[in-house]
């Protein structure tokens, strides 16, 4: 069992790693703790249906929701579902436990399954969680793809290669898709997506405009991916694309299939623009506060636009950081072109 509860990013960053245990153990029973809204990353539909194309990567998706109990620790169903996971976890009989999350409550997670073996990263990212580890796997690896490799090598007991994630797919999405791009988007198409986790991350949405508006000066579609909560981002960049871009809400498994048929994704250090380099896109990520070289793109073909003054810096401030202010629309509009042009 691997527990990698969220968020996007880290799941996607973690899932090469597990793919390519996969693919070396085929007949293994694999399954993954995260936490309910992240599901569609693994399985098209609400129920754990087997292995295939709806459920390529896991035999197993078990559902927790920390976040969730930390909001009412003693309400009566918030103890309920602590048992439910535990038992679930603990019929599951799984051999091996891998927390790649490193946080104390994923490894308290991790050690309901009682697993012979608990295995975590050596340095975790909450030093504390390592004395759940039985087993400490040392990292040499920058980026956090590569740790998690390094990781499941201790399992696998050899070398594993970068491998792209297995993601499914959902027929339902795909009629999604298909109604979208026959409403009046070009092909081909890039998706642009405004937001980010904080607003240090976020480039101004109205300069997404302008770069969609030069985008599709140049004969492409354009869609603007919103997210939850993120309706005036989608409104402002379409407003300043000079109604060239199309807003679209996607879900999960929406997103999957419409990225899926894209020829190119923009955006800043976010979910979607790991999505896009987890499927093969050619991605251009604008960056601030975030070091690209641990957690940006890899394993795709991309450019990434960062001010060499910004630093590393993960406190959650609501304006864009100084140092991603001073990347120009023009310079996004560069990088795409550039990238276009290698796919001719």
């Amino acid at each position: 069992m691997i527990v990698r509860l969220g968020a996007m990013g880290d799941i996607l960053h973690a899932m090469p790693a597990a793919t390519a245990l996969r693919l070396a153990h085929p007949e293994w029973t694999m399954g993954w703790a995260v936490e309910p809204r992240w599901q569609a990353l693994f399985r098209a539909g609400a129920e754990n249906s087997g292995r295939g194309a709806a459920m390529p990567l896991v035999d197993r998706v078990h559902l927790v929701d920390p976040k969730r109990w930390g909001r009412q620790p003693l309400h009566p169903a918030t103890v309920k579902d602590f048992g439910r996971v535990r038992r679930e976890l603990r019929s599951a009989r799984y051999d091996v436990c891998v927390d790649l999350q490193g946080a104390v409550r994923s490894a308290i997670i991790g050690r309901w399954a009682g697993a012979a073996r608990m295995i975590g990263e050596d340095e975790p990212r909450e030093r504390a969680a390592r004395w759940f580890f039985g087993e400490r796997a040392p990292t040499t690896g920058r980026h956090v793809i590569e740790q998690a490799i390094e990781v499941l090598e201790t399992v696998a007991g050899e070398k594993l290669p970068f491998t792209p994630p297995l993601l499914p797919r959902d027929t339902a999405a795909e009629g999604w898709v298909e109604n979208l791009l026959g409403s009046g988007v070009r092909l081909p198409f890039a998706i642009i997506n405004p937001g980010a986790g904080w607003g240090a991350k976020r480039w101004p949405a109205d300069r997404y405009g302008l770069v969609a508006k030069e985008l599709a000066a140049r004969g492409l579609g354009v869609v603007a991916n919103v997210g939850p909560n993120e309706a005036a981002l989608g409104k402002e960049l379409v407003a300043a694309s000079g109604g060239t871009a199309v807003a679209a809400q996607p879900t999960m498994g929406e997103l999957i299939e419409l990225t899926r048929r894209s020829s190119l994704f923009i955006a800043g250090d976010t979910g979607p623009l790991h999505l896009a380099c987890a499927l093969g896109k050619p991605v251009v990520g604008v960056f601030g506060p975030t070091d690209p070289g641990r957690n940006g793109p890899f394993g795709c073909d991309f450019r990434v636009l960062r001010n060499p003054e910004s630093r590393r810096d993960h406190t959650r401030r609501s304006e864009p950081e100084a140092g991603l202010l001073t990347i120009a629309p023009e310079e996004v509009v560069a990088a795409a072109e550039e990238l276009l042009k290698e796919r001719v």
